[in-house]
């Protein structure tokens, strides 16, 4: 018998709301999946097959990493690195990896308050990294994604997509990078940063700008530290809430600027760079706008950018 129209009113895919999308112009984007999903139900409907529609997958349990399905992976554990900031290790089946490209990112799904939402991270483990993979994430007081993820404790089945995205870095194609991060826009600079310490042949130069409130804000300030031992690696922070520089260890005190990354700074440190460089930038969209603008007052044009 064949289906009544509530039946494939109750199968018709939900249009997703903005909430839902994650702004970071993924391929696919949520919209694209649901687009897909409803031609397939509009032609099961036009020929009332209801198998039509049994390809449709909300999650998959294969925990191989989609970019079209949510796939559920499991908090191996938790770790408090600033007062607001933390990283969460998510276990791979057996010895896999997440096989990312460098800096590409992943989409979480959360449920509050019966409301969807989904937002982009970039993991900061090592591409090579087997058997799990870590998210580097800033919690926000009044964030919807924020309070669902604060519940997170180990054991806890969360629901990733993706890659997207990404910079098609190349080892030595670029004669300096200059990362341009604020908060936690350092997530996709790591994976470069360490693909170009770990390879012996390549000699590219990278000078990281880390741009935080406050010297205790800087996040994974022992990981920084390794990278900048490496001879072509520098790393300068610009701490927008520290008034003076005195109190501060002093191992660090030669690379640390107060204030803002302003037109005059940039200027400073794009002279101090040991070649012309390609720039990375990650941070807010208000921070992207404001170093777009003074990379071009010093000389840097808008072709030899790459934005998060």
């Amino acid at each position: 018998e064949s289906a009544s129209e509530e039946d494939w009113l109750a199968l018709r895919p939900q249009e997703p709301s903005p909430s839902q999308c994650c702004g970071s112009g993924c391929k696919p984007c949520i919209y694209d999946v649901y687009d897909k999903e409803l031609a397939q139900w509009e032609r099961a409907k036009a020929m009332q097959d209801k198998s039509l529609l049994m390809g449709k997958k909300e999650q998959s349990n294969n925990s191989e990493l989609n970019p079209d399905t949510f796939t559920a992976f499991s908090v191996s554990s938790v770790e408090q690195l600033t007062e607001d900031t933390y990283q969460y290790k998510f276990e791979l089946p057996g010895n896999s990896s997440l096989r990312l490209s460098l800096g590409q990112h992943i989409v979480l799904r959360g449920v509050v308050n019966g409301l969807e939402v989904q937002r982009a991270y970039t993991p900061i483990s090592p591409r090579n990294a087997e058997g799990y993979f870590e998210v580097l994430i800033k919690c926000y007081e009044a964030g919807l994604m924020s309070q669902y993820i604060k519940t997170w404790k180990r054991g806890d089945v969360v629901f990733w997509r993706g890659p997207f995205g990404g910079f098609p870095y190349q080892p030595n194609k670029h004669g300096e990078l200059l990362m341009l991060a604020s908060g936690t826009g350092l997530a996709p600079m790591i994976p470069i940063l360490q693909s170009i310490t770990d390879d012996e042949e390549d000699e590219t130069f990278v000078t990281l700008v880390g741009c935080f409130p406050t010297f205790d804000k800087i996040y994974l300030k022992p990981l920084l530290q390794d990278l900048a031992r490496y001879w072509n690696i520098r790393i300068f922070y610009v701490l927008s809430q520290e008034t003076s520089l005195e109190t501060l260890p002093w191992s660090y005190q030669e690379n640390l600027y107060t204030g803002h990354l302003n037109e005059d700074l940039m200027k400073t440190i794009v002279n101090s760079c040991r070649r012309k460089p390609f720039v990375l930038i990650c941070g807010s969209s208000a921070f992207n706008e404001d170093m777009s603008r003074y990379l071009k007052a010093a000389g840097i044009e808008e072709d030899s950018c790459f934005v998060f």
